[in-house]
């Protein structure tokens, strides 16, 4: 197969419920081998979307493939090549991790010569060999997650879509868990994950932002800064990031909190160093370091929201 082919392809893709619009005609294309990253916050039409892709619901509009399958006509047909992480594990928590195994090579018909492998596969995949007979609902979510994986992927299918796979998840996790996706794209499987956790994605070779319904941006991360990202941002430490968010906005500076610090934007750093420290000199918050930094895809988002 050709390293350029499409995998999933869509064009003003809609689906309405009653008067809700969930997906507002998005069109995106995902080539084979890529992480594609699907960000945006809860309620944005992510899940929707994926569940489209997955033949799992209807469009009311447009059109789309997924390997070559249309997702209208051919819903059987793609289940059978791709892998699906639901927002929820679907994993069942009576059961022991390997008879959740055996459970799930049988519903993708792994075939019979090749069960023992893959079995044995996922469960050093997941960190789970000498734990194979734990009940399932006493592990730790991180190792229910590396599972879920494992399971979607027992009948090694060439498209794999993750619905928010790290949510809920601790950072020391999640960090295992891309270098695990990664691992799988560098062999040539195409990745299409949605999440909510804007610093995942750097992870992904390209990125769609949704909002509403509606895609607002699509380019790989480094471009998604350099070509929307027009003004410069500054990181102010602070004691009241709070405090200090409210006197900026009063003269005229956005910001917003990350962490303990406060991010500006400006239309240019130097200058706004100097509007900053003005601002918050005769308040009572105390300032630390002001200074320009790369903007985050947080940063980002917030502005392509603030424009749209």
């Amino acid at each position: 197969m050709d390293s350029r082919e499409t995998a999933v392809e869509v064009h003003d893709l809609r689906r309405i419920f009653g008067s809700f619009v969930a997906v507002d005609n998005i069109t995106l294309q995902v080539e084979k081998g890529e992480i594609f990253g699907f960000l945006g916050p809860n309620g944005a039409g992510k899940s929707t979307t994926i569940r489209m892709l997955c033949g799992l619901l209807m469009p009311s509009g447009g059109t789309g493939t997924v390997g070559g399958h249309d997702i209208r006509t051919e819903s059987e047909a793609i289940k059978k090549i791709i892998g699906y992480m639901s927002q929820r594990f679907s994993l069942y928590e009576d059961l022991t991790v390997e008879e959740n195994v055996n459970f799930f090579s049988g519903v993708y018909r792994v075939p019979k010569e090749k069960k023992e492998v893959r079995k044995t596969w996922a469960l050093r995949m997941a960190g789970l060999d000498e734990r194979r007979k734990a009940i399932t609902r006493t592990l730790a979510t991180g190792f229910k997650q590396r599972l879920a994986l494992g399971c979607a992927i027992l009948h090694e299918p060439p498209i794999l879509f993750l619905d928010e796979p790290t949510s809920g998840v601790d950072p020391i996790s999640r960090r295992n868990f891309w270098s695990l996706i990664r691992d799988m794209a560098d062999g040539g499987t195409t990745v299409f994950v949605t999440t909510h956790y804007m610093e995942e994605a750097d992870y992904c070779d390209r990125l769609a932002l949704i909002y509403r319904g509606s895609i607002i941006a699509q380019a790989t991360p480094m471009e998604l800064r350099r070509k929307f990202m027009t003004r410069d941002i500054l990181e102010i430490e602070v004691d009241k990031p709070a405090e200090a968010m409210e006197i900026l906005l009063s003269r005229g500076i956005e910001s917003a909190i990350f962490g303990s610090s406060l991010h500006a934007i400006v239309e240019n750093a130097e200058a706004g160093v100097d509007r900053v420290k003005e601002a918050l000199g005769p308040s009572q918050v105390t300032v630390g370091r002001v200074e320009k930094i790369t903007p985050s895809l947080e940063d980002v988002f917030v502005t392509l929201i603030e424009e749209s």
